[in-house]
C-alpha cells in the first residue's frame, strides 16, 4: 500500500504496523509527486536561498548575529515521555563532521543516493541500518542531503517505522535545515508534532520557523509566530527578538523592526551587538546612513558599546561611495572608544574599495596599514591590481607588482591572470602574449584560467584561428582547456563569420567531453540562420541531440531560420520532427510557423495550425495574437479572424484584442471592416478605445470620406467618449468643404454641450 499523505494527529505507527503496511519512502518521492506527500503549493525551495545569511552560525560578520553563535547551537528544548515527565536534557549539537565518516552513517546515505533503483530489499537494509544509528548520526544524514525536501521526506518515513523513535535532538536538527529553506510548512508541521509528542519546545524552535518565513517572502507570517509563543506561553528570547528583526530589515520595514526594538526594551530583554548590527546594515542597504550613526550614538548611552562589526557595516557603505574622509572618522572614533583597528578592519577597506573600484583608495589604506606593523600580503595586493585591471588602468596595476618583489610579496598566477585579462581588454594582445610567457620564468606556470584569458583577448580582436592554434599545442605546453576555452574559440569564429570554424570546434568540445550550454549552441543555430544556412544549423542539431541539452527553443530557432528562406516545407518537417524526439513545441514554435503561413497567404493552413496550437493547451502569448491579427487582415479574413479571436480569448484573456483589430484594419485601408467591428472597442470606454477611434477618423479623412468620420465621432458621444478637439476641427473644415455645414455645426454644438467650448466662442464662430 502506498502512503499518500501521514497524518500525524490521526495514525500512530503501532496502527500503521497493525495494517501491516510497507512504507514507501522513495514511491513517494517530493520530487514525483510533491502534494501526495504532505507538500502545499508554496514549499519550494527559493532560488536564492543559499545566498541568505543562517542565523544560527557563529560569525557575526557574515550572518549579523555572531554572537549568538554558541548560544543558537545549543538546545534548551527537554523531552518529556506518556506521563509527562521531564526526561533526557538536549545537549549541545556537536558538528556533524565527525559523525558524516562514520561507516554506518556512509552506508544510509549511499542507500539514499539508490532512490531512483529502489526495491524492497533495499528498503529493508535501510530500515535495519536506521534503527542502529545514534541521534547525532541521524542527524548528520539529514544534514547529508543536498534537498531539504529529501531530507524531510527522510524524517517523516523514518518517523513511521516500528520500534523506532526520533530522539529529540533529530527534530531541532530538522528545523535547522528547514530554516535554510522556505519550507515553512515543514516547519510547522514538525513543530506541531513535537508539541503532540509533549517535546517540550523553547523560543528557539520558533526561531527556526520564522527564519524560513522570511526566506519565503512572509515577512507578515514570521511575525505572527509570536503570537502562536503567546498561546502556547512561550516567552521570547533575545535570540528570537534579534531573528525579527533580521526578518524585518531583510523586507525592508525598518520602521517596524525600530518597534521590535522598542518592546524588547518593554520586556526587560537588552539587545546586544547582534541587534543593532542588525538594524545599521539594514539602515545602510536602504542609504539612510544618518540613521545609521544615530544608532550608534545611541548604543552609547546603553549597556551594549557598539563593537568593530557596527562601524564595519557603516564603513563598507562609505567604500562603495569613496567617502575616504567619513571612513577615517570612523577610524578615529574607534580609536576614542578603545576599539583599535585592526588587520581585519583594513584588510575589509581594501577589498571593499578595490571592489567598488577605487584601488587608489585602496593603496592609501594599504601603506596606512603597513605603517601599523600590520602584514600584506598578495591577496590584497591583488585584489588593488584587479581592480585596476578591471578599469583598464594597466600601468598602476604593472607598478604595483613590480611593488609586491621589492617587499619580497611575488605575486601568484592568479596575480598575472588578471594583468593578462586586462591587457588584453584594452588591446594590447600582443603583451599579454609576452607576459603568459615570461610567466614562466618568473616561477608562475600558467594555468587553464591564464591561457583562457589570452585566447578570449585573440578573440575579441579578430585573431580565432590563431587562438586555435594556441589551442591545438595545449598538450605540450601542458595545459587543458575546459568547456569555457571552447566556448571562447566558439564565440570568436561566429563574430568573424567563420560558421563552419565555430562548428568544428563545437565537435572537438563534444568530443573531449564538454558540452555547449544550450544558449551558446542556440547562438551558433541562430548565426547558421542568419546566414541562410538553416540546413547546416539542422545537421548541428542531429549531432548534438543524443549528447546535448536540446529543447524547443533550439528547434524554434531552426524552424525560424527555415520560414526566413521561404522554405516552408522544410519548417513544417522540423515540427514533426520535434513530436519524434518527444521535444512538445512551445506556442513560440507555433507562433512562428503561424506567421509563415499567414505570410505566404495559407490562412486555411494557418486556421488549421491556430486550431492545433489550442487543442495543445499552449497559451497564446501577445506576439501571437500581433501576428494573427496582422496576418488575417492584410488578407482581409476578419470574419474567420474573429471566430479564432473568441477561441484564443477562452485560453488567455487579452482586453486591448479588438483594439490591434482596428489598428491594424486601418493601416491596410479596411476602413470599412473596421467601422463595422468598433462596437466591440466601444464596449470599456478607455484611453486605448478612444485612440482606436481616432484612427478610424483619421483613416476616414485620409481617404476624403468626411461624413463616415462624423459617423465615428457621433459613436464616441453616444458613449460618453470626448474626442480629440483638433481632430474635430479638422473633421469640421472637411466637412464644411463638403457641403455638409449643417453636420458640422451639429459636431460643434456637441463639445459645447460637454463644455469643451464656450457658447461665447461658437458666436464668434458663426459670425
Amino acid at each position: 500500500m502506498l502512503f499518500k499523505s501521514i497524518s500525524y494527529a490521526t495514525h500512530t505507527k503501532a496502527s500503521i504496523a497493525k495494517r501491516g503496511c510497507r512504507s514507501a519512502f522513495f514511491h513517494s518521492w517530493p520530487s514525483q509527486n510533491p502534494n501526495e506527500n504532505g507538500y502545499t503549493s508554496d514549499e519550494k525551495l527559493g532560488p536564492n536561498s543559499v545566498r541568505v545569511p543562517n542565523l544560527f552560525e557563529s560569525g557575526r560578520e557574515f550572518d549579523m548575529c555572531g554572537e549568538l553563535g554558541n548560544e543558537a547551537d545549543s538546545i534548551f528544548l527537554r523531552n518529556t515521555n506518556a506521563n509527562g515527565n521531564e526526561i533526557e536534557g538536549f545537549r549541545r549539537v556537536e558538528n556533524d563532521g565527525d559523525e558524516i565518516r562514520h561507516p554506518l552513517v556512509k552506508e544510509v546515505c549511499r542507500l539514499i543516493d539508490l532512490r531512483s533503483t529502489w526495491t524492497p530489499n533495499l528498503e529493508g537494509e535501510l530500515k535495519q541500518s536506521f534503527r542502529s544509528l545514534k541521534p547525532q548520526q541521524v542527524s548528520a544524514v539529514l544534514r547529508y542531503q543536498k534537498d531539504a525536501r529529501i531530507a524531510l521526506q527522510l524524517f517523516y518515513w523514518a518517523d513511521r517505522q516500528w520500534r523506532y523513535q526520533h530522539h529529540p535532538i533529530v527534530y531541532t536538527s530538522m528545523l535547522e535545515i528547514l530554516s535554510k529553506t522556505s519550507l515553512y510548512q515543514g516547519a510547522k508541521r514538525i513543530i506541531r508534532l513535537m508539541s503532540r509528542r509533549r517535546i517540550r519546545l523553547h523560543p528557539e524552535a520558533f526561531g527556526y520557523l520564522m527564519v524560513s518565513y522570511s526566506r519565503a517572502g512572509h515577512w507578515r507570517k514570521a511575525l505572527q509566530v509570536f503570537s502562536v509563543m503567546e498561546k502556547a506561553k512561550i516567552s521570547p528570547n533575545l535570540l528570537v527578538y534579534n531573528i525579527a528583526i533580521y526578518v524585518l530589515v531583510k523586507a525592508d520595514k525598518l520602521e517596524t523592526a525600530m518597534k521590535i526594538l522598542d518592546r524588547m526594551k518593554l520586556v526587560d530583554i537588552a539587545p546586544n551587538e547582534v541587534t543593532y548590527n542588525c538594524l545599521i546594515k539594514g539602515y545602510c542597504d536602504a542609504n539612510r546612513i544618518q540613521d545609521a550613526m544615530n544608532l550608534i550614538q545611541s548604543m552609547s548611552s546603553t549597556n551594549c558599546s557598539p563593537d568593530k562589526v557596527c562601524f564595519h557595516t557603516i564603513m563598507g557603505f562609505y567604500c562603495k561611495q569613496n567617502q575616504i574622509e567619513e571612513i577615517r572618522n570612523l577610524l578615529n572614533k574607534m580609536n576614542e572608544i578603545n576599539l583599535i583597528p585592526d588587520q581585519v578592519t583594513y584588510n575589509m577597506l581594501i577589498h571593499m574599495l578595490s571592489k567598488s573600484g577605487y584601488g587608489d583608495s585602496a593603496i592609501s589604506f594599504l601603506e596606512e596599514s603597513e605603517k601599523h606593523g600590520f602584514s600584506i600580503d598578495k591577496i590584497e595586493y591583488s585584489a588593488i591590481i584587479h581592480s585596476f585591471c578591471k578599469s583598464g588602468e594597466i600601468e598602476k596595476a604593472k607598478k604595483l607588482i613590480q611593488e609586491m618583489y621589492t617587499k619580497n610579496c611575488p605575486p601568484d598566477i592568479v596575480t598575472y591572470t588578471d594583468l593578462i585579462n586586462g591587457l588584453c581588454s584594452i588591446g594590447k594582445v600582443l603583451e599579454a602574449k609576452k607576459l603568459l610567457l615570461e610567466t614562466s620564468k618568473l616561477g608562475c606556470k600558467p594555468n587553464t584560467f591564464s591561457y583562457t584569458s589570452f585566447l578570449n583577448g585573440l578573440c575579441r580582436t579578430g585573431k580565432s584561428s590563431e587562438a586555435r592554434d594556441i589551442l591545438n599545442t595545449s598538450e605540450d605546453e601542458l595545459w587543458a582547456p575546459n568547456s569555457i576555452t571552447y566556448s571562447v574559440i566558439m564565440h570568436g569564429f561566429i563574430r568573424e563569420g567563420k560558421l563552419p570554424e565555430a562548428h568544428e570546434i563545437t565537435r572537438e568540445m563534444i568530443r573531449n567531453g564538454f558540452y555547449p550550454t544550450p544558449p551558446e549552441l542556440n547562438f551558433l543555430i541562430q548565426s547558421f540562420c542568419q546566414n541562410g544556412r538553416p540546413n547546416d544549423a539542422k545537421k548541428l542539431i542531429q549531432e548534438c541531440i543524443e549528447k546535448c541539452e536540446i529543447n524547443a527553443v533550439h528547434f524554434t530557432t531552426l524552424i525560424h531560420g527555415f520560414c526566413k528562406n521561404q522554405d516552408l516545407e522544410s519548417a513544417l518537417s522540423v515540427l514533426d520532427d520535434m513530436y519524434l524526439k518527444d521535444i512538445k513545441p512551445d506556442v513560440f514554435t507555433y507562433t512562428t510557423i503561424i506567421d509563415t503561413l499567414g505570410k505566404t497567404g495559407m490562412i486555411e493552413k494557418s486556421i488549421e495550425m491556430i486550431n492545433k496550437m489550442l487543442a495543445k493547451s499552449l497559451i497564446p502569448t501577445l506576439v501571437t495574437y500581433r501576428v494573427v491579427i496582422n496576418r488575417f487582415c492584410q488578407h482581409g479574413r476578419v470574419n474567420e479572424l474573429m471566430i479564432l479571436l473568441d477561441k484564443m480569448l477562452l485560453k488567455q484573456p487579452y482586453k486591448n484584442v479588438y483594439n490591434l483589430v482596428i489598428e491594424k484594419l486601418c493601416i491596410f485601408g479596411k476602413v470599412d471592416e473596421a467601422y463595422k467591428h468598433l462596437g466591440k472597442v466601444l464596449r470599456t470606454g478607455s484611453g486605448t478605445d478612444i485612440d482606436s477611434c481616432h484612427m478610424i477618423i483619421k483613416s476616414c479623412l485620409k481617404k476624403g470620406d468626411p461624413g463616415f468620420a462624423y459617423k465615428v465621432v457621433c459613436r464616441m458621444f453616444g458613449r460618453n467618449l470626448v474626442p480629440d478637439l483638433k481632430l474635430c476641427e479638422k473633421v469640421r473644415e472637411s466637412l464644411v468643404v463638403n457641403g455638409m455645414s449643417r453636420e458640422s455645426d451639429e459636431l460643434l454644438l456637441r463639445f459645447v454641450e460637454r463644455g469643451k467650448i464656450s457658447p461665447r466662442s461658437v458666436v464668434v464662430v458663426k459670425s
